[in-house]
């Protein structure tokens, strides 16, 4: 795709063109723009001065390590997204009649949960729906919200961006567990305090305090800082280390139960009850929901429940 499609009227904007700079604005760098185009940075670039030539506006700032857009190019993304919603929600009345999803649906995951859920859901999905084209992408980075980098982002706990429509596709919560090997040679913690006082492997997500553990609920809230000398971003390394005896974790329940099931891991503080971590489907709160957008939360929402509940790898409906 090293060629992008041109426009006859070198003086009107195409919709390819709206695309285009959608993915521009999306992306943190004009060559993270090139990779998900499917065509180099020359091309990129050169598309892009073309573009903001015929707009006679500088759309984004050049000279940056990261891609900035100029308050001309933040009002031109802004705008073109209600306009590349409204075609979308006339392609779906017009394929309402046939039953047939088409078009593209971009959705975003944390690591483990895309890895082991998302990813086999979306592929039923598609299944069902040959005409879509599906992209899921997987990240221990923070939500962002603000760069329209998805149609749906599948999120663990409470959703960081209130201007976001949410829907819970399934119940979760964080707790805490270790191996037997290890609570055989430190003890077990008998209260929430004493975790201050264990080898505790943190999981660095979602920028927030990674080291503040939270228990009990709104009307009981309590909170210790916990400490260790092994921290990671990435859920199945923290689940590695656990495995081997080398401290205790708070990780997601739906990850931790095949594992305690089998008895490999022992959850601590039983008695002590954790926050919610709820498993939300999230979109923009702006514009019209393509039919295939609202039809993949509703397979998520009714698919997602039953696989948490049984272990991983199991191939039973």
């Amino acid at each position: 795709m090293e060629n992008l499609p041109q426009i006859e009227d070198p003086m009107k904007t195409s919709v390819d063109d709206l695309q285009f700079f959608q993915v521009i604005a999306a992306s943190e760098t004009l060559t993270e723009a090139s990779r998900r185009l499917g065509c180099s940075l020359p091309v990129i670039s050169k598309r892009l001065s073309a573009l903001e030539k015929r707009l006679d506006v500088r759309l984004v700032q050049r000279g940056s390590r990261r891609l900035v857009l100029t308050s001309e190019g933040t009002l031109y993304a802004g705008r073109l997204n209600a306009i590349l919603d409204q075609l979308r929600e006339l392609e779906d009345l017009v394929t309402h009649g046939s039953g047939e999803l088409r078009g593209s649906l971009v959705v975003q995951s944390t690591l483990g949960l895309g890895r082991a859920h998302v990813a086999p859901l979306l592929a039923e999905f598609a299944a069902l729906h040959p005409h879509l084209q599906v992209v899921l992408n997987t990240s221990a980075l923070p939500l962002r919200s603000h760069r329209q980098e998805f149609d749906v982002a599948v999120h663990v706990g409470s959703p960081p961006d209130s201007s976001l429509r949410m829907r819970r596709l399934a119940e979760n919560r964080r707790v805490p567990c270790a191996a037997p090997s290890y609570l055989e040679r430190r003890g077990a913690p008998a209260e929430v305090d004493d975790l201050a006082l264990h080898d505790c492997i943190v999981l660095r997500e979602n920028g927030g305090d990674f080291a503040l553990w939270r228990f009990g609920d709104a009307g009981d809230p309590r909170h210790v800082h916990v400490r260790g000398s092994l921290s990671s971003n990435d859920g199945d390394i923290v689940m590695g280390w656990a495995l081997e005896g080398r401290g205790v974790i708070m990780r997601s329940e739906w990850h931790v139960r095949p594992y305690i099931e089998r008895g490999e891991l022992v959850r601590v503080l039983p008695h002590v009850s954790t926050p919610a971590a709820d498993i939300y489907a999230l979109l923009s709160d702006a514009g019209h929901v393509p039919r295939r957008v609202t039809e993949l939360i509703e397979h998520l929402a009714a698919r997602m429940p039953g696989r948490l509940v049984r272990p991983i790898g199991s191939d039973a409906p």
